[in-house]
């Protein structure tokens, strides 16, 4: 196990703070998708953007290291666990906004389940997401990662996100336009580590319809993903899709559909899918990550770069 990253100051700093609300040694497979990772050391929930906002900003005042997770997709946590805090983002509120003769808005928290705010507004005839319908992240992770979808993505609907970010010794709340996330295929400036911030809301413009011609999109959307992507606890996508091609045509090309390390399976349904198995760990599916990389590399010259995060103690797994 590596070192602690966090000061007995720092400890009781955040005992302060949070009190009972401070989680300690909790396992984190209960917050991933795959169901795979360690304990954190530390772990809180925020239910609200302003719980969200004010835990940000003390942690950037304290200099206490963190790490913010919404829905457990896109993201490996490591099975030594995490030395960091973990923030739980559960600031879940919705609000739609129609006003007479101008197209309509909906605001989502960034802890907000993003297919859940997509089948929301189809239920008001409100189209423009219908893409998201079957996306399992967050408002907030879609919006630092520009989540997309059947020939769409984040940056065609944002209008502007509320975010937070530190500014020389000050913590300062914005208002971003979609032009400031440097928006390019599955990253933004954010996601890259150009600009540190984190999003605590997010507007996206729709247009007027009918719930019964949204729905029907919505509905052809989840049939299309059922026969094409599996189930089973997996990241989602666990590679971006190389230029004029799919990382999954790559995978199954190189004859890797059912490959297996341990309890995790290169999936028989969609090669770009790992599905856990059974009990499977996250240092098994590191190692089907690189068998994979290193394959289709060596077959076709192309080299396969991640969708997903790595997050928590990589170092101690070495």
């Amino acid at each position: 196990m590596s070192k602690p990253v966090i000061t007995a100051s720092q400890i009781q700093s955040l005992q302060a703070f949070f009190g009972d609300r401070l989680q300690c040694q909790e396992p984190m497979s209960r917050y991933s998708l795959i169901k795979v990772g360690g304990p954190a050391d530390f772990l809180v929930s925020v239910t609200s953007s302003e719980e969200l906002e004010s835990a940000v900003r003390f942690l950037w005042e304290e200099k206490i290291p963190f790490v913010l997770l919404g829905g457990g997709s896109n993201t490996l946590i490591s099975d030594a666990g995490i030395r960091e805090v973990v923030l739980i983002n559960e600031a879940k509120r919705v609000e739609f906004i129609e006003e007479s003769g101008q197209n309509p808005l909906v605001w989502a928290e960034s802890g907000a389940s993003f297919g859940g705010v997509s089948r929301r507004t189809g239920a008001k005839g409100w189209s423009g997401l219908e893409w998201a319908s079957g996306i399992p992240g967050t408002v907030g992770g879609a919006v630092v990662n520009n989540a997309g979808a059947f020939g769409s993505n984040i940056a065609a609907n944002l209008v502007l996100a509320e975010i937070l970010h530190p500014l020389g010794d000050r913590v300062q709340r914005s208002e971003w336009s979609v032009d400031q996330f440097g928006y390019e295929y599955r990253t933004s400036v954010i996601k890259s580590g150009e600009k540190q911030a984190i999003v605590l809301s997010a507007t996206f413009g729709l247009e007027r319809s009918t719930p019964e011609k949204v729905k029907a999109t919505i509905s052809a959307i989840a049939s299309k993903r059922q026969s094409s992507q599996p189930g089973g606890p997996s990241l989602g996508s666990m590679f971006k899709n190389p230029p004029g091609d799919y990382s999954g045509r790559l995978i199954e090309e190189a004859g890797l559909k059912g490959t297996r390390v341990g309890d995790v399976e290169v999936s028989q349904d969609h090669a770009n899918f790992f599905i856990n198995r059974g009990e499977a760990t996250a240092g098994e599916i590191a190692t089907l990550i690189a068998l994979v990389r290193d394959e289709v590399n060596e077959k076709f010259s192309v080299e396969l770069e991640l969708e997903i995060q790595f997050i928590g103690d990589w170092k101690a797994e070495n």
